[in-house]
């Protein structure tokens, strides 16, 4: 049975946490800032009093200046859920071994999910390719991780990606503002990807995507005579990639840039992670970004 709670990159994640940066939306108090007044945490603005408020939050300070009567609001902290989206296409069989992308990304989303529960937030996961291939609805009790990781190992790739319209899908039907975080290669048409985040951006969510490759998609060090062999649906196709290298990088250059703009153009943030690389210091270098911006 594969083992994706690695104790290196959990040691490194759980010291970090991952905190929201903007306002959320959730079911008890917790740690992250709310959209909703309350009487707790840090002070936000005065209102006035009305009959049947609690007169402990009188503030009579400001009564001995005014001669009226405010009441004190601050700012609740809540607990935020975490909305992981996993990419089980056919194109995430690529690389073998620990560089393999599905078993990257199961590794990374195994710990995220850890991470978030550790410290009493709630992770749902929904696996898809060309639909949804499994859904877990959100929970923040410690032994949704087994039935988190019981779900990542079943899952197997399959099929092509269709990820834009079930961004859309996750847009429209989660209401509360959270963290949604996409796990994929994105191989596949740019534009409907960069769409639905801009959708879930529109909706209030924080986004996050993690952008998985292998070296051999950025990089292409291929050489000899090599049959290419489609992962989703295209001709093989034999041929020497010496030949083929200038033009590949320049299409994979710009893809990689236009996707990074895009993301960056949305508020979305945009991590690649190629899978050569330990997963332990690329993901902790990502939460020590994410602390440093929440506290500019």
């Amino acid at each position: 049975m594969p083992n994706y709670l690695s104790p290196d990159v959990l040691a490194r994640a759980e010291a970090l946490g991952l905190k929201a940066r903007q306002l959320v939306e959730g079911l008890r108090v917790g740690d992250h800032k709310s959209p909703y007044k309350g009487f707790s945490v840090e002070f936000v603005q005065h209102r006035e009093y009305v009959p049947g408020d609690d007169i402990r939050h009188i503030d009579w300070k400001s009564y001995g200046r005014s001669e009226r009567y405010t009441i004190k609001q601050y700012e609740q902290e809540t607990n935020f859920a975490l909305h992981l989206l996993f990419d089980c296409s056919n194109s995430m069989r690529y690389g073998g071994g620990e560089t393999n992308k599905l078993e990257f990304a199961k590794l990374l989303a195994a710990s995220l999910a850890y991470t978030v529960i550790r410290q009493r937030d709630t992770v749902s996961l929904r696996v898809f390719n060309t639909g949804w291939v499994a859904e877990l609805p959100q929970s923040s009790q410690l032994g949704h991780i087994n039935a988190i990781t019981a779900t990542l190992e079943e899952t197997q790739p399959k099929d092509r990606t269709t990820i834009g319209p079930l961004l859309d899908e996750v847009a429209d039907r989660v209401s509360r503002r959270g963290i949604v975080v996409l796990i994929s290669d994105c191989l596949e048409d740019l534009e409907p990807t960069l769409a639905g985040l801009r959708h879930l951006r529109f909706r209030g969510h924080e986004v996050v995507l993690f952008h998985v490759l292998h070296r051999d998609e950025v990089e292409f060090p291929l050489d000899g005579n090599i049959r290419f062999i489609g992962l989703e649906g295209y001709e093989e196709l034999m041929t020497r990639p010496h030949m083929l290298r200038p033009a590949y990088l320049r299409i994979v250059n710009k893809y990689l840039a236009d996707i990074q703009r895009g993301c960056d153009n949305s508020g979305v943030d945009y991590v690649r992670l190629l899978t050569d690389k330990p997963l332990g210091p690329a993901l902790a270098e990502y939460l020590v970004r994410r602390l440093q911006a929440g506290r500019r």
